[in-house]
């Protein structure tokens, strides 16, 4: 197991490498993907935006990508999925803070993290539409209380245009930096799959804590209904 994990590492430069250079614009349209759908899908919070910014910054370092068609077309992506998901927030944003039934789409919905972008947005105003682009889960849902709070749509697009530059530009420029350090240019393979496992952890740890959570509430119901039995 080991030895194959280290295979994993010394393989995974040249393997993604390659990939990329084989199928380019695949890679740019997927990345293109992800950050519309976690920036536009109240649906898809658990996407890696900061650090996929980052990797393929990196990658742009290496020559693997091209940094000023990947700034644009991630900016447009970012924009493009602000701009979604303010007008879902428009139309169904009323009707979810009602908390009126809207079937499986309300089911989807993270109530603790809208209710967590609600507060960011009441405290910072417009400014949270650019600000929330920093903070992981809070930047799914600002577009969308903005949207439900009736905010003037010329204003979030500038807002929006904004943010989006800020947010695609540091952190892929940073990653872009960072990817020409000699010291990562030698252990690329390993800075690369460290900032994967870095990205990753926080979902794994929601994940169980959200499985632990429903383990305790379905043993309090069951230990609830015994009682119940018993003193009848």
């Amino acid at each position: 197991m080991l030895q194959w994990l280290i295979d994993f590492v010394r393989d995974a430069g040249p393997t993604l490498d390659a990939f990329i250079q084989n199928h380019g614009a695949w890679v740019y349209a997927l990345t293109f993907g992800v950050i519309f759908a976690e920036t536009g899908l109240v649906v898809c919070p658990f996407l890696p935006g900061d650090s996929l910014l980052f990797v393929i910054g990196t990658f742009c370092a290496k020559g693997s990508m091209d940094l000023w068609l990947t700034l644009v077309l991630l900016i447009v992506a970012a924009i493009l999925g602000d701009a979604v998901n303010y007008h879902l927030g428009k139309f169904f944003g009323p009707r979810v803070f009602r908390g009126e039934g809207l079937g499986l789409w309300g089911k989807l919905l993270n109530r603790k993290h809208l209710d967590r972008a609600n507060a960011f947005y009441e405290k910072y105003g417009g400014k949270a539409v650019i600000l929330g682009r920093f903070v992981p889960i809070v930047r799914t849902f600002v577009p969308f209380v903005a949207g439900a709070g009736a905010m003037n749509y010329q204003r979030f697009v500038v807002y929006n245009v904004l943010g989006a530059v800020l947010w695609v530009g540091i952190c892929t420029i940073a990653g872009y930096f960072f990817g020409g350090l000699p010291w990562v240019k030698k252990n690329f393979e390993i800075v690369v799959l460290g900032i994967i496992v870095v990205s990753v952890l926080p979902i794994v740890i929601e994940v169980l804590l959200a499985w632990k959570r429903g383990r305790s509430a379905k043993a309090a119901v069951v230990t609830a209904s015994a009682e119940a039995t018993e003193k009848n």
